[in-house]
């Protein structure tokens, strides 16, 4: 698409959206691709993993950045970015030179320290404030259950531990809000691969509402966010993102978003569920299975798909070896569920997607490239199928074959996929 000068969001207003609370709508028509605004990050952590290949203020990737002089661990692109960053940086720098290896905070830890800091130095609304600020956040406060709210103490004591020399504290209570508001409002930022790159606050972003029909998307330029239509908006219109991965059921997107965001959705795709038969595909078998084997089969799916999660979680931690057993492990466990899953699902089935994707992904890590462009080539079409029109991880897959087409020297083929 092609760039434009940054719309100010004057063709949108903030208002009540019923059954939902406050809302963003369209004063005036949007066209699919057009920019709807952009709204600069009100703060952002870069993931401790891309630390020297990223810069830590502008997340641009780039070779030969220069590191913090003093903890080296954090890197810029020059003296400018640096400079920036600082006010941010210096709440981690002398931490990381006296905890070394020790220091280990979150990242919503981090990035609740950094709201700290800027609400203390910019007291007044902020350029990523125009439609809704910080301070307006829901908290969901009355929601949080007893081990959500004990995950937020554990942050807050990682707070006090960590944070000290340049950061005033509120009262216990204020910090329970605040992380509250930064875990139902936080956004990943995500590379043109959706490899996560770090975490941030986007205020007049986190006023859109949920769809599982949306109307728009948002990309990132760095720190930037960018909301782009992704179906025509008429005048009067709510302009809808989706909060979630859209390749799941009915079932399993609500029972994300009641986890996540304490609510059910509403929407044309979660009343009429019409997808659902189709992403849950079962094979043609002369001998159908059952219902009570299909179901089984199901939460087989997803007890796997959080099992590899958590394997995932400290195996790549551990790995930093390409050739490490742990990652053979991974694999395997992606091998097997598939194995097993493939028995009653159709390999279009959203559950065997799944982990042919957690298996791509174990696959480009060791730089198996043939291994990878298997599994994608099995995961594209049905990606194209289940996703909404112009979603991200279908344009993200599309990548992903051409520049593994293009290293295993299929220029033709490479070039059509990048073209998709």
């Amino acid at each position: 698409m092609r760039s434009e000068a940054a719309p100010q969001p004057g063709g949108l207003e903030r208002f009540a959206s019923a059954g939902k609370g406050r809302g963003l709508r369209a004063r005036r028509r949007y066209a699919v691709g057009e920019l709807l605004f952009s709204c600069p990050a009100y703060t952002a952590v870069l993931t401790v993993s891309e630390r020297g290949s990223h810069c830590d203020g502008c997340f641009a990737r780039k070779e030969g950045l220069s590191k913090c002089g003093r903890c080296k661990q954090a890197f810029y692109c020059n003296v400018e970015c640096q400079k920036e960053d600082w006010p941010m940086h210096k709440l981690e720098c002398s931490a990381m030179c006296a905890f070394g290896q020790n220091w280990n905070p979150s990242e919503t830890v981090r990035l609740t320290a950094r709201i700290l800091a800027k609400q203390k130095t910019h007291p007044e609304r902020t350029q990523s404030e125009k439609l809704l600020a910080v301070k307006e956040f829901e908290s969901h406060l009355d929601k949080l259950d007893n081990e959500k709210r004990e995950l937020i103490q554990n942050d807050i004591a990682a707070l006090h531990h960590f944070y000290s020399k340049h950061l005033e504290y509120p009262d216990n209570a204020a910090l329970v809000v605040l992380f509250a508001q930064v875990n139902c409002n936080g956004f990943t930022i995500e590379d043109e691969e959706l490899s996560h790159l770090g975490s941030a606050i986007f205020p007049d972003v986190a006023l859109m509402n949920h769809s599982c029909c949306p109307n728009v998307i948002v990309t990132y330029k760095g720190t930037l966010a960018e909301v782009r239509a992704v179906k025509e908006i008429e005048p009067g219109e709510e302009v809808f993102t989706s909060y979630i991965d859209l390749l799941y059921p009915t079932e399993d997107r609500n029972d994300r978003l009641r986890d996540s965001y304490f609510f059910n959705c509403d929407c044309r795709e979660c009343t009429t569920k019409e997808k659902d038969k189709e992403k849950l595909e079962i094979r043609k078998l002369n001998d159908p299975p059952s219902a009570e084997t299909v179901w089984d089969m199901i939460k087989y799916a997803r007890n796997v798909i959080e099992e590899f999660r958590r394997a995932k979680h400290y195996k790549y931690i551990l790995c930093l070896n390409p050739d490490s057993a742990g990652l053979v492990e991974l694999l395997e466990i992606c091998e097997l569920s598939l194995d097993k899953m493939g028995a009653v699902f159709e390999e279009s089935n959203v559950y065997m997607l799944h982990m042919m994707y957690q298996a791509m992904g174990v696959c480009l890590y060791v730089q198996d490239w043939e291994g990878a462009l298997r599994y994608g080539q099995k995961i594209i079409r049905p990606y194209s199928k289940h996703y909404p029109s112009y979603s991200l991880n279908v344009a993200s897959m599309w990548l992903k074959l051409g520049r593994l087409y293009m290293a295993l020297e299929n220029r033709p083929a490479g070039v059509k996929a990048l073209k998709r």
